[in-house]
């Protein structure tokens, strides 16, 4: 015998050795039963070449049949040691538990008074749901439990099998507890992990430590999780993460549907869109990868790369559909944007890429919310406030620029005067606007234009206050500040110097200040939902 054979061999007497031990309070609890001989082809019994055992051998018709407190057990040959209630069994071994549990091998050891059966060679662990594959396995009846520790396979419908160094499996639980190198293959995807409890009856499979879950559409990592291979639906939570292939989900929980390609997840979200080139971020989202489409939720936000900067935008809900060509989010109750040179704020605001149209509008005005009734969608470029019913960005497609604006319905322009107390204003039915490098550069009041200009000269002094009513009105900006407005067909219109411009002229219809509304920072979208 090599030394390899000798090593495996003390191996295999040390863990049955173990077991022995632990079962031996059990042992002393019960009345122990011997082992009885059903059947043999051929007795023999000589002490000098078979030191205190009885060889029985099987005929050309039938093997050795052996029986134990309500196992039946088959071979070609035995030894049986009778003063140590013992079984030796070789050649083609068969061991039946009831109606449920077969181990076949070709060598088996089994104790009577432990009930603890070691089975080598080939062996095959059969019930109902499930067969084990493995070179060794010890089987604890008092327990009722298998255990492999030099990798097995088990095979679940012949679709599902399972890999792992070590295992454990639970008969009354019909439950295998697998560790080391355990893989989880099946036609759609391949489970890698550490640690997997998995019940053969129901298909569930519970993972713990680093896990992935690859296949064609998706790729899951986390480092404790649940998943049903039965209806492949997993709940993953510590680290959970989903790709669909151009978009990764990250989130304290998440919840997997592979049928329909669906998730949901809950807890400090955040989706990256690689293809659009956005980030949505939240506290509970559903995405429906098939649809191109899923919303989210609970301090909602999704950032938007454009050029050098990025555009953000937050509501309570965000509502995302289409594929990169025909991206239309929308973004609802109490909406609000940012961007370095843009921020404001809507009930909701409707982005359309395929049209490369940004809309703000105000909810239905006879629900009864402080906000509808009091407050329009709002823009800020720089240090103009904009306000109208509705109001519609437009963008380049190519470069995602601002290209130009458009205010539908008591459009109202709000500019502070840079060194008195008085506001620059502009009101109209419609307003049209351009941009330049994302700068406001003109606009046009169309119908019912009003204005209230502060003229100062080139030493910023002021000059005079010039108010007046026009068919039309063109607005010229430099620096972001209006540097000019040219009035078309006036009807109406008077300039003051300073002390004869009183309070009561001073503003324009429609005025209401909201300056301080303006959002300067990522924070600021969130701080307003405290106002």
């Amino acid at each position: 015998m090599d030394t390899i054979s000798i090593l495996k061999k003390k191996v295999n007497i040390y863990l049955f050795s173990s077991l022995l031990l632990i079962s031996l309070p059990n042992i002393f609890c019960q009345e122990n039963t011997r082992i009885q001989i059903d059947s043999a082809g051929f007795f023999e019994k000589d002490d000098k070449k078979f030191t205190k055992a009885t060889v029985l051998t099987r005929d050309n018709k039938n093997k050795v049949k052996i029986s134990h407190d309500g196992v039946d057990m088959w071979c070609n040959q035995a030894f049986f040691y009778e003063n140590r209630n013992y079984i030796e069994a070789y050649g083609d071994v068969v061991l039946k538990q009831g109606d449920t549990i077969n181990l076949n091998s070709q060598y088996l050891e089994y104790d009577g008074d432990t009930k603890i059966a070691f089975a080598s060679g080939k062996v095959k662990l059969s019930e109902p749901n499930s067969v084990l594959f493995t070179d060794s396995l010890y089987f604890d009846r008092n327990k009722q439990e298998a255990f492999y520790n030099n990798y097995g396979r088990v095979i679940k419908e012949k679709q599902d099998t399972i890999d792992s160094k070590i295992g454990n499996y639970l008969l009354e639980n019909k439950k295998y507890e697998f560790k080391i190198n355990v893989l989880l293959k099946n036609p759609k995807y391949k489970i890698n992990t550490p640690r997997l409890d998995f019940y053969t009856e129901n298909g569930h499979a519970y993972f713990y430590g680093p896990t992935e879950i690859k296949s064609k559409d998706s790729n899951i990592f986390c480092e404790l999780g649940y998943y049903n291979t039965n209806n492949d639906t997993g709940y993953f939570i510590k680290e959970a993460k989903v790709d669909f292939n151009n978009t990764t989900i990250l989130a304290d929980s998440i919840y997997f549907n592979r049928n329909l390609n669906f998730a949901s997840a809950t807890n400090n979200i955040k989706i990256i869109d690689t293809i659009n080139e956005n980030i949505t971020k939240g506290n509970y989202a559903e995405i429906f990868k098939d649809k191109d489409s899923m919303f989210i939720t609970k301090r909602a936000i999704i950032a938007s790369k454009q050029n050098k900067d990025s555009l953000y935008i937050h509501s309570d809900t965000i509502l995302i559909t289409g594929n990169e060509e025909n991206r239309v989010i929308r973004a609802f109750k109490n909406a609000r944007i940012f961007k370095q040179d843009l921020s404001g704020r809507a009930d909701s605001i409707h982005y359309d890429k395929s049209k490369g149209l940004a809309q703000f509008i105000n909810i239905n005005k006879k629900l009864d919310l402080s906000f509808t009734k009091s407050k329009k969608p709002i823009l800020f470029n720089f240090n103009n406030q904009i306000t109208g019913d509705t109001i519609i960005l437009k963008f380049e497609k190519t470069t995602n620029k601002i290209d130009s604006l458009v205010v539908f319905n008591n459009a109202f322009i709000i500019e502070k005067d840079t060194l008195g107390a008085g506001f620059n204003q502009i009101s109209g039915k419609l307003l049209q606007g351009k941009f330049y490098d994302n700068e406001l550069k003109t606009i046009d009041i169309i119908k019912n234009a009003e204005s209230i200009y502060y003229l100062r000269n080139d030493k910023k002094e002021l000059v005079t206050i010039d108010k007046s009513k026009s068919a039309k009105l063109k607005i010229f900006f430099k620096l972001t500040e209006i540097e000019k407005i040219q009035k078309i067909n006036q009807i109406d219109g008077k300039t003051y110097p300073e002390e004869e411009f009183t309070e009561n002229i001073q503003l324009l219809k429609g005025f209401n200040n909201r300056l301080n509304e303006k959002i300067l920072s990522i924070n600021d979208l969130f701080k307003l939902e405290k106002e």
